[in-house]
């Protein structure tokens, strides 16, 4: 087991971060179980300043525990932008250490009193956003099945209707994984076989996208 831990916000986050760390070879930190469950009300708009402070409570019990040396938090920027996310994250940190307070990302502060170094990560394209939004900057396959969504928002718009950005990148990641990189006979499987996880394995992102150079950094601090 190793001693550095990252939190990071839902099964979806967990999927991607393990598959850039095979990626990279970078096996030295482990992915603490994410904070949000995949049926979580409280997390459908956005993470809580609660939840991850019952995170980080639970964590400080393991700290010593486990001999964790190291721990990083990656969240998304949503619509809310990186700075205001580094300060949801320095509010909830004083519940574990009233002294720690992150200045910006990929860099380690340490807690005396608890003997840890804590860094963070905002997942983000241009400022803002979440996972989605940074898979489909990354797709390496063509789209068409995904890429044709555009028209249906279009139609929404002219009908009056709307669909947030947020939903539809989600909606768009989830058609690119199931329809436009899953055979015929997959999608006939498709829960078990066009699902984030699965997808996450397949070659179907370019994991050398300049997007993501900033989070390689992140991840090879624990290396």
């Amino acid at each position: 087991m190793s001693k550095n831990l990252l939190i990071v916000e839902s099964e979806n986050d967990q999927y991607f971060i393990e598959s850039l760390k095979a990626y990279l070879n970078i096996y030295d930190v482990d992915i603490d179980t994410p904070i949000c469950s995949i049926d979580d009300y409280e997390c459908l708009n956005g993470l809580s300043k609660a939840k991850l402070e019952h995170k980080l409570q639970e964590l400080k019990i393991e700290i010593e525990k486990r001999g964790i040396e190291k721990i990083g938090i990656i969240l998304d920027a949503d619509k809310d932008g990186i700075e205001k996310r580094i300060a949801l994250i320095n509010e909830a940190l004083k519940v574990i250490d009233k002294d720690l307070n992150l200045l910006s990302c990929n860099s380690f502060i340490k807690s005396e009193s608890l003997e840890v170094e804590i860094a963070c990560y905002i997942t983000n394209v241009e400022g803002y956003g979440e996972l989605e939004t940074l898979l489909k900057k990354i797709k390496s396959k063509d789209s068409p099945f995904a890429d044709c969504l555009e028209n249906w928002k279009r139609c929404l718009e002219e009908k009056n209707q709307s669909i947030k950005d947020k939903d539809f990148d989600k909606f768009w990641v989830n058609t690119y994984q199931r329809f436009d990189c899953c055979s015929k006979k997959e999608q006939k499987q498709a829960g078990r076989k066009c699902n984030p996880e699965t997808s996450m394995k397949k070659d179907i992102w370019g994991f050398e996208h300049s997007v993501l150079d900033n989070l390689k950094e992140f991840l090879k601090l624990f290396n």
